[in-house]
């Protein structure tokens, strides 16, 4: 039976509204996982599974005698930033809100989780999987390390993310790399403060830090091939100093953004060999630790073939694109390609959305129903109905 689409988009937008209002924080999701729970349970799923990973829920949905299975995924959690919208349907938890559009991609994946119940149109296997805790990297560790694969096996896996700037109903996506890795560094100087008055008495460290800092900028203009793509970035500088006591203790804080390992490891080298010979230099000491968080997340071309042409029947053609540059920015959803192909895209958020993680986006709810129609579209593309 064909769906009342219009419905189904006026009934998606009370979802994400309901959501938005009520942002939870990576791995503290329960009322939104809940809330999942019961939307899949109530569109008559064959397999509702909650507590996957923590909080993350797992639906399954089966048609036909096909033995092949697809997952389709999105993220619920929020961040810790005060909104500063004025709507009605404004963040009810102070100093958190869906600054990143996970309402909206969640409320997408249980707008295709409906299509496809009612709908049917596919032979195998949907996997619909709901992650905790995208934000900082560790929603998707925690479901594979609870079993995702073993207990909801599938053979790919298809994702999706809103965009400010990008026109709405405009789909992109490209083979090979899309994001970034993510690694955060800290950088340590410990040495002697003392009064500010009498520095040659002391060994203090913020001029060490300071130097370290702008030292840290050449290693991608100076330090790696110039067609190799990085970024590294100084977020935090931190003292134990005040007004006329110079600082004993300095660290430094940033993430550093690559597309290969390779060079992920040159940047951590290069890193460690600035702070080592600045730190010698003030005659201070120094400790770096560097962390891996995100790894890149690469497309297989095969299954970006496979989302263009199911893109192609639910978006404009010519809103349809192939990026042409990866982004520096990184996704969670990169875990799973670990472990099988996959293809992760972006869609319109308007070209008037505030930029993600700012206090003042807010999903565009008129992208709903296309991102419902592409997740239908990919599932019964990769499983036809015989």
């Amino acid at each position: 039976m064909a769906m009342d689409l219009d419905a189904l988009e006026r009934e998606m937008t009370a979802w994400r509204r309901d959501l938005h209002a009520h942002p939870e924080f990576g791995f503290e999701e329960k009322r939104t996982s809940a809330f999942v729970a019961a939307k899949l349970r109530e569109f008559g799923l064959d397999d509702v599974t909650e507590g996957v990973g923590g909080t993350g829920v797992v639906g399954t949905l089966k048609r036909g005698s096909g033995n092949r299975a697809i997952a389709l995924r999105a993220d619920m959690d929020a961040l810790r930033i005060t909104e500063q919208g004025t709507q009605d349907y404004r963040s009810q938890n102070p100093g958190t809100m869906h600054a990143c559009g996970h309402d909206g991609h969640t409320t997408m994946l249980l707008g295709a989780a409906k299509l496809l119940a009612q709908e049917d149109g596919f032979d195998g296997t949907v996997r619909f999987v709901f992650q905790p805790a995208e934000e900082w990297g560790k929603g998707a560790l925690a479901m594979l390390a609870d079993g995702l694969m073993e207990r909801f096996p599938f053979e790919e896996i298809y994702g999706l993310h809103n965009m400010p700037g990008f026109p709405v109903g405009h789909f992109q996506t490209r083979a090979g790399p899309i994001m970034s890795a993510e690694d955060n560094f800290e950088i340590v100087l410990k040495g002697i403060g003392g009064h500010a008055a009498r520095p040659h008495w002391g060994n203090e460290v913020l001029v060490a830090a300071c130097a370290t800092v702008m030292n840290l900028q050449t290693i991608v203009s100076r330090r790696l091939s110039p067609t190799d793509v990085g970024v590294v970035s100084v977020t935090e500088l931190t003292t134990d100093g005040t007004r006329n006591a110079l600082p004993g203790l300095a660290r430094i804080l940033g993430d550093a953004r690559s597309f290969r390992p390779e060079v992920s490891a040159e940047i951590e080298k290069q890193m460690r060999i600035i702070a080592e010979g600045t730190a010698l230099t003030y005659n201070v000491a120094t400790e770096v630790t560097y962390t891996r968080e995100f790894v890149p997340t690469l497309n297989d071309a095969a299954l970006v073939d496979a989302a263009f042409a199911a893109a192609r029947t639910v978006f404009e053609p010519d809103h349809v694109s192939t990026a042409r540059e990866p982004m520096t920015g990184s996704e969670d959803f990169a875990r799973f390609l670990e472990h099988v192909p996959g293809c992760f895209a972006f869609v319109g958020n308007g070209k008037q959305s505030a930029p993600l993680h700012n206090p003042a986006y807010d999903f565009n709810d008129d992208g709903l129903l296309y991102g419902a129609r592409f997740h239908a579209a990919v599932a019964r593309q990769r499983l036809r109905s015989a």
